[in-house]
């Protein structure tokens, strides 16, 4: 179109649909009008015009009656009479949509008048920068996002897809909740957005998103145009079973409860109200007041299809006053549910109570107006800021940003026995109760498809304790995989994000969910290993016990006497304590256990060996002692033999007693060698102590043995040496594998090889020296005399 400014342009006109349920507004802001005027309490004397103008939820049109509020050209009217006034406008109520409020709020708040809002949700107008002059009685938007979103996550969804209105109430309500999502911890699969007005292709797009999608809920923060051009698609091919959130510009929609797939639908809604008196209002309605409103009047041809004019349509025909407003069913007269429609009532009131505040003083019990102020709408607008009232019991006050405390109730969307869907209140939101305890729910609900339990809508399932969550890569943080802990981890709260370590004396249990305390292991005496090791080691003492009684017994005989009794008894001695040493190596390591079980050991084979290489020495000096002008033996008897001894077990006593004062051994808990269990063992204090210990003894072993390989071939029937030559093989060859398996064996059986060494070398001194002895004077006592002794082999 091509303007040549020559002529005035049209102005912009409403096109579609008459919508009876802003007519209902618009008339429960008359009715307010009404009581305020006949009120003795409120703006007693003065009277309250009014102007209605529609704005079609067109921005053209919103912004058309914008400036014609603010020219002051339009004269104002109550029931036909002028007013005193023309043309002065105080405040508006208005609009029914949030993009035509932004309009005329931006227009008429440059000149200080108040827009008092009764369904623009917008949480954009909250913008006091932007919309100083905006109020509203309907929550913003920003409130109900927030209420969203805490309900999604009250029912354990965290997996959702979400379509809103291509429009400022959708766009910005959506930008709301996708914040308040992400705080709560929600997902959102797939975003799409749309207007009543798209091509139909875009529309089944949208349709072809929901169906296709793996969310079962899905969050429609739309207007009811928009709701209502979806539902028509999706009921062209249903879609697979979906849980419906609904904001609160289409949960009560009566229209939309048709569609049968949206049974189990839950929402936030506008609280309920009881208006005293409106119902008779709405209906009386006669055909003079009606033909005298062109909204009227298209409402009545709507409803009845009759015409008020004969010469508007031949077809239809002629209203003639019979139609009975009374059984009508039409938005206009639906009164059982009011929700917005109060939030009309309670902003005219609002704007009424301003203007008292401005111009009304109250003096002892009686309120007193001016009724000739010059009063502004700047004036209006201070008082709006202020006021705090109740009307029906229904409180009305603004916040900072011009908004009220954010009340919603939740609904339901449930099937009826006769299948007709029906809206149940089933509780309610207070965003002024404290965190957490914002939702009361006192009643059943219904969810999709008729059932009862609350529908699952999870990315992925929750990671049980034990396991912990894994991204998935490229995939919102809802989608991950359930990873069981590390070893020595646990996780012991659902969906974990990590693990952590368990305390060092403790380890997880099988599910990975508990620390529990480590078990202590040492090599206790109830072990069938100990057992065996005890026995043996009792068994083998016994032994030394009986070979000492037997020899006592037979001490006169050649071949007790031959082989040096005395140091006999004392070997069978030192042997007993090898024996029974080994038992202070089973049991829990104490200190003193630790400290007795090495020295112990040390000292007694020290003994034992010494005692071995003593009766060696006896041997060889035996032996030159035979031989001619040799007098050896005398040099090595019976005192000498006595003093060898104790000297160099007395060695051994001196090395043990200085590891004990400068580095002792101790028990100590070993949580290194095994992972999930605590061993208790002896450290070794100093390993050097340790070391020369069993150095000690190797150095007396060896030197035993090789005097011993001397004097294996010494001609004597029955040569000591040979069976000395023998234990001591047996002896070298234990304790040198024995130090690759101490140091290799883990655990108790450190202490089981260490045990094992001490009854090996133990028991082949006692079976190599004293068996073949025993076995002569049991039987074979006829060996048992001087004559064989002496006998050359």
């Amino acid at each position: 179109m091509i303007y040549n400014y020559t002529t005035k342009p049209e102005p912009p006109r409403c096109t579609g649909r008459f919508n009876a349920r802003s007519l209902r507004f618009s008339r429960s802001m008359v009715f307010a009008i009404d009581e305020i005027n006949n009120s003795k309490e409120l703006l007693p004397g003065i009277r309250l015009g009014y102007r209605i103008y529609d704005s079609c939820v067109s921005v053209p049109v919103a912004a058309h009656v914008a400036f014609q509020l603010t020219n002051g050209l339009d004269p104002l009217f109550y029931k036909g009479s002028n007013c005193s006034q023309s043309g002065v406008i105080m405040a508006a109520v208005g609009d029914s949509a949030s993009t035509p409020s932004i309009s005329i709020s931006r227009i008429i708040g440059s000149f200080n008048i108040p827009l008092v809002s009764h369904f623009a949700t917008c949480a954009c107008l909250s913008d006091k920068q932007q919309f100083p002059t905006f109020f509203r009685t309907i929550p913003s938007d920003h409130f109900q996002a927030d209420a969203l979103a805490k309900l999604v996550k009250y029912f354990g969804w965290t997996w959702i897809g979400v379509v809103h209105s291509d429009s400022d109430y959708g766009n910005n309500g959506m930008a709301s909740f996708l914040e308040a999502a992400v705080r709560e911890g929600i997902c959102v699969e797939y975003i799409e957005s749309f207007f009543r007005t798209d091509p139909q292709r875009k529309i089944q797009r949208v349709a072809d998103v929901i169906r296709r999608s793996t969310a079962v809920v899905v969050l429609a923060f739309t207007a009811i145009g928009e709701m209502n051009v979806l539902l028509k698609e999706l009921a062209r091919d249903p879609p697979p079973p979906r849980q419906w959130i609904a904001s609160e510009a289409w949960a009560t929609d009566p229209n939309l409860m048709s569609f049968s797939f949206c049974a189990g639908t839950i929402g936030v809604a506008i609280q309920q109200s009881i208006i005293p008196g409106l119902r008779e209002f709405l209906l009386d309605l006669a055909l003079p007041e009606v033909a005298a409103s062109s909204a009227l009047t298209e409402f009545w041809e709507d409803a009845f299809n009759c015409s008020l004019s004969e010469s508007a349509d031949p077809d239809k025909r002629v209203c003639n006053g019979a139609e009975d407003i009374k059984s009508l069913k039409s938005p206009y007269t639906e009164t059982s549910q009011l929700r917005i429609t109060n939030m009309v009532y309670k902003a005219t009131y609002a704007i009424a109570h301003a203007i008292h505040n401005a111009v009304c003083n109250k003096t002892n019990t009686m309120t007193q107006c001016e009724k000739h102020t010059i009063l502004g709408p700047k004036q209006v607008l201070e008082e709006l800021k202020k006021i705090n009232f109740s009307r029906n019991g229904y409180h009305v006050s603004f916040d900072a940003n011009g908004d009220p405390i954010a009340f919603y109730e939740l609904v339901n969307w449930q099937r009826g026995e006769s299948g007709v869907i029906k809206l149940v209140t089933v509780g309610y939101y207070d965003a002024s109760l404290p965190k957490g305890q914002e939702f009361r729910i006192n009643k059943n609900l219904t969810w999709l498809d008729g059932g009862t339990q609350v529908p699952e809508s999870v990315c992925s399932q929750s990671c049980p304790p034990g396991t912990h969550k894994v991204l998935q890569k490229g995939k919102p943080i809802c989608c991950y995989d359930c990873i069981p802990c590390p070893e020595g981890e646990i996780s012991n709260k659902t969906d974990s994000i990590d693990c952590f370590p368990c305390a060092k004396e403790f380890w997880p249990n099988m599910e990975k969910d508990e620390c529990l305390p480590k078990p202590v292991e040492f090599l206790s005496f109830t072990e069938g290993l100990s057992i065996i090791l005890a026995v043996c080691s009792v068994i083998g003492a016994c032994m030394a016990i009986i070979t000492a009684v037997i020899f006592l017994n037979h001490r006169t005989t050649p071949i007790v006497r031959a082989n040096n009794s005395e140091l006999s008894f004392l070997l069978l001695f030192s042997l007993t304590l090898c024996f029974l040493c080994s038992l202070t190596f089973i049991g829990a390591p104490s200190e003193w256990s630790c400290m007795l079980r090495h020295t112990a050991f040390g000292i007694t084979f020290v003994l034992c060996i010494s005692c071995v290489l003593g009766k060696t020495i006896v041997v060889l000096m035996a032996f030159k002692a035979t031989l001619p002008g040799n007098n050896a033996m005398k040099w090595f008897g019976p005192p000498q033999q006595r003093i060898t001894v104790v000297f160099l077990t007395f060695i051994q006593v001196i090395i043990c007693t200085l590891w004990l004062v400068l580095s002792p051994p101790f028990p100590v808990k070993n949580l290194t060698t095994h992972k999930e269990k605590i061993i208790l063992e002896c450290a070794l204090g100093s390993a050097v102590g340790f070391w020369a210990v069993l150095g000690y003894i190797g150095i007396l072993a060896v030197f035993c043995f090789v005097l011993a390989v001397l004097a294996r071939k010494l001609p004597d029937n029955f040569n000591e040496a040979k069976l000395i030559t023998f234990s001591m093989l047996i002896f070298c060859a234990v304790w040198i594998t024995f130090v690759p398996a101490y140091v290799s064996s883990p655990g108790k059986l450190t202490v089981a090889v260490e045990i094992f060494a001490i009854l090996a070398s133990s028991f082949g001194l006692m079976l190599c020296i004293f068996a073949p002895k025993c076995f002569i004077i049991l039987f074979q006592p006829e060996k048992n005399t001087k004559k064989y002794l002496m006998k050359k082999n």
